[in-house]
C-alpha cells in the first residue's frame, strides 16, 4: 500500500460533487483523497478518472464551501475500506459505513475494499436451498433459494417498501439451525423510510441480526454509489469468514442508476439509453454478482434488490439491464394494489429462474413443482378470459369460463393477498394453493398428477377452507 503523498492546494474546477485536479503524481484510479475544506473541515472523496497529470475526485460530503483557491486535497494511495466485524449487526451506518446510531465504530482488527474481491466462477456452488419467506406468493410461485439474485421490480407508491421488511422479519431456512444475518442498504430514501425500517426491525426484534446502512434523500448523491459496496462488504465477511447466511436487501436501485448517470453527467461521458452511462449494465453486474455461494462454504449470500421502475415501465434501462443480470424478478402490479391486495406480485410477469432447483421431494414438498404450474396455467387463462369479458360481458361466457373468473377471484385474495405481520409456512401455503383449484373441475388439472390430486384435490375441505373465506 503506497503512502499519503502530497498535499495538493487548488483544484482546475468544481463541477457538482466533482472536484479537478491538476498537476498530480502517481495517482491511481478509486484512490482514496482526503479533502480538507477553507474552514479546515476534512472531507472524503475518490478518484473517477485520472491521467498523466490531472484526476477528477467525487466528494462524498458534497462540494458546498468548497473554493477553487482553498481547497487542498491529499491523495492517500488506498481505495475506499470499512472495518468488518459481526458487531455490526445491530447497528446503523451512513452510507460510507460510519456509525449513524451514536454509538462508537465497531472493534475490528479487519478492513476490506469496499469494492470487493471477485469471486472465481469456478468456486461457485449452485444455489439449490429453499428460503422461507413466509408470503405465499413468493415461496409458491417465485421461489426464493439461498444465494440468488431476486429483484423486486415496484413503482412509486407500491408497498415494496413494507414487503422488503416483512422478507427481513419472516426470512428463514427450513430444516436447518444455521447463523442467519440481514444487511439492509437504502438509497436516497426520505427520513421517515428510514425511520419506517428501523422501527419496523426493533418491533420485531430482529434488529440485532440486521446491519443497516443508510444513505438519505438529503445525503450527497456521490455517497449513493457507495452505499450497497459498503453493505456488501460486510455480507462478504459475514458470510465466507463467519460462515452466516445473509440476505442483503439494496432500496433503491433506480436512486443508484441516478446517482451514476449525475456523476456521469459532470464527466462529460457520452450517455447511453436515457442518458445513462453506457457502463450501467457492467457496474449493476459488479454488484449484483456479489451474491452467491462458494464450495465448501458454510456461509452464503442472498440479494433481493428493490428498483422503483419510472412510469411502471419494465422496459426501462433499470430494470431491463437488472432482468438480464439476476435470476428472475419480483414485479408488482399497481391495479392488483388498487384493488385492496396485499402484496401486489404479479402472477404472470414474475419469475424465479432458480425456483425448480430449490423446490420438491426433500427440499419443499413433493407437490410443490406441479402445483405451482397448474396455478400458473390457471392464472393465465383467467387473464385470457377477464380479457374476454371486458368484451362480451361477463354474462355471456361459458359455465367453465365463468368458473376460471371466481378461481381467480379466490387466488388472488386468498393465496396471493396475506397480512403484512402474517407469516405463513410452506405447508400453509400449499395448502391454500390446493383449495383455490377445488374451485376447477378435476378435468382441467392436467399438470398435477393422478396420485396428486388424490392426496390431496380430493381430501376433505376444511370447514376454514377458502372458498368460504370469498
Amino acid at each position: 500500500m503506497k503512502m499519503p503523498g502530497l498535499q495538493y492546494r487548488g483544484v482546475r474546477n468544481i463541477d457538482g460533487p466533482l472536484l479537478f485536479v491538476d498537476g498530480i503524481r502517481n495517482v491511481s484510479f478509486d484512490e482514496l483523497v482526503e479533502i480538507r475544506t477553507p474552514s479546515g473541515e476534512l472531507r472524503l472523496g475518490q478518484v473517477l478518472d485520472v491521467s498523466s497529470s490531472s484526476a477528477v475526485v467525487q466528494v462524498f460530503g458534497g462540494s458546498d464551501s468548497l473554493s477553487k483557491a482553498e481547497t487542498r486535497t491529499r491523495f492517500l494511495g488506498t481505495s475506499m475500506e470499512i472495518p468488518v466485524s459481526k458487531e455490526m449487526l445491530g447497528r446503523v451506518f451512513d452510507g460510507l459505513g460510519r456509525p449513524k446510531d451514536g454509538l462508537p465504530l465497531p472493534l475490528s482488527a479487519e478492513r476490506r475494499d469496499v469494492n470487493g474481491s471477485p469471486i472465481n466462477p469456478y468456486s461457485r456452488e449452485y444455489p439449490r436451498d429453499f428460503i422461507q419467506t413466509g408470503i405465499s406468493s413468493i415461496d409458491i410461485m417465485n421461489t426464493l433459494v439461498r444465494g440468488q439474485k431476486l429483484p423486486i421490480f415496484s413503482g412509486n407508491g407500491l408497498p415494496h417498501n413494507r414487503i422488503a421488511a416483512q422478507i427481513a422479519r419472516q426470512a428463514k431456512l427450513l430444516n436447518e439451525n444455521v447463523e442467519f444475518a440481514i444487511v439492509f442498504a437504502a438509497m436516497g430514501v426520505k427520513y421517515d423510510v428510514a425511520r419506517y425500517f428501523i422501527d419496523s426491525f426493533e418491533q420485531s426484534g430482529v434488529l440485532n441480526n440486521v446491519a443497516m446502512f443508510l444513505s438519505l434523500a438529503d445525503d450527497p448523491s456521490a455517497e449513493r454509489l457507495i452505499t450497497p459496496r459498503a453493505a456488501l462488504t460486510l455480507a462478504e465477511y459475514l458470510a465466507f469468514e463467519e460462515n452466516m447466511h445473509v440476505l442483503v436487501i439494496i432500496t433503491d436501485m433506480t436512486n443508484y442508476c441516478e446517482s451514476l448517470r449525475e456523476i456521469a453527467t459532470a464527466r462529460g461521458e457520452i450517455p447511453s439509453r436515457k442518458g445513462y452511462p453506457g457502463y450501467l449494465y457492467s457496474d449493476l453486474a459488479s454488484l449484483y454478482e456479489r451474491a452467491g455461494r462458494l464450495h465448501g462454504g458454510g456461509g452464503s449470500i442472498t440479494q433481493m434488490p428493490i428498483l422503483t421502475m419510472p412510469s411502471d415501465d419494465i422496459s426501462h434501462p433499470v430494470p431491463d439491464l437488472t432482468g438480464y443480470i439476476t435470476e428472475g424478478q419480483i414485479v408488482l402490479d399497481r391495479e392488483m394494489f388498487q384493488r385492496g391486495i396485499y402484496p401486489p406480485v404479479a402472477g404472470l410477469p414474475s419469475l424465479s429462474r432458480l425456483m425448480k432447483d430449490g423446490i420438491g421431494k426433500g427440499r419443499t414438498r413433493d407437490d410443490h413443482p406441479h402445483l405451482a404450474s397448474q396455478l400458473f396455467a390457471a392464472y393465465s387463462k383467467v387473464k385470457d378470459i377477464r380479457s374476454l369479458a371486458s368484451v362480451i360481458g361477463e354474462e355471456e361466457l361459458s359455465p367453465a369460463d365463468k368458473l376460471y373468473i371466481k378461481f381467480g377471484e379466490v387466488f388472488e385474495h386468498n393465496v396471493v393477498s396475506q397480512g403484512e405481520f402474517e407469516n405463513r409456512s410452506i405447508e400453509q401455503s400449499l395448502e391454500l394453493g390446493w383449495d383455490a383449484l377445488r374451485i376447477l373441475p378435476r378435468s382441467e388439472l392436467l399438470r398435477v398428477s393422478e396420485q396428486e390430486l388424490v392426496q390431496h384435490f380430493d381430501k376433505p375441505v376444511a370447514v376454514n377452507s377458502v372458498q368460504e373465506k370469498v
